[in-house]
């Protein structure tokens, strides 16, 4: 099993990611489970959401106390204090921000992803909402999942401009990070 928590804010599309990400592995004939845990519904409060993905059904109804892997939608969110909780050894962190990986990863004291993802959202849908790009570079570092998997997952949620909108920026996403860099690593804890 591969347990994901995904921190974010309220408008960032946290918790649409975790929903995008299991309706993807289940698709692809995984089980699959995501759920979110709200403080203040409000747009810029702290948002974290939960993805559990694995080959068997899925009995755990908890929080993600001890993720395989972190997503962080808005570097600021690394300074709160539980967001690096529990990662397990050798977990990875893929943080949106345009800094390199180096300078974020001496801040947290732990190897880290980088993406410019809400610039590239910017550009490809017109809005700062980084989940999708996030997502499509957890994929490709991963590769838990094809990339096709997360296009059909979109197809579900989005039709028209949206959806052409946010298949360029999973593209151009996928192309910003290491294929492959935490293959290993995801299939260690069973995917």
């Amino acid at each position: 099993m591969i347990e994901v928590r995904i921190h974010g804010r309220g408008g960032q599309g946290n918790v649409v990611a975790a929903y995008l990400l299991a309706t993807a592995a289940i698709d692809e004939g995984h089980f699959g489970q995501a759920f979110p845990a709200f403080g203040a519904e409000r747009r810029g409060a702290p948002v974290v959401s939960f993805v559990r993905i694995a080959e068997r059904a899925l009995r755990r109804r908890n929080q993600v106390l001890q993720p395989d892997f972190l997503i962080v939608q808005d570097r600021a969110l690394l300074k709160v204090p539980g967001v690096l909780d529990g990662l397990r050894p050798g977990g990875g962190i893929l943080v949106n921000t345009s800094l390199d990986a180096a300078t974020i990863g001496e801040q947290v004291g732990s190897a880290v992803v980088t993406l410019p993802a809400t610039q590239l959202a910017k550009t490809h849908l017109g809005r700062p909402v980084p989940n999708t790009a996030l997502l499509s570079a957890f994929l490709t570092l991963t590769q838990i999942l094809p990339m096709d998997a997360l296009t059909k997952a979109l197809e579900q949620k989005f039709r028209g401009d949206i959806l052409e909108r946010n298949l360029r920026l999973i593209e151009a996403a996928s192309q910003h990070v290491p294929a492959g860099h935490w293959k290993e690593r995801a299939h260690a804890t069973g995917a």
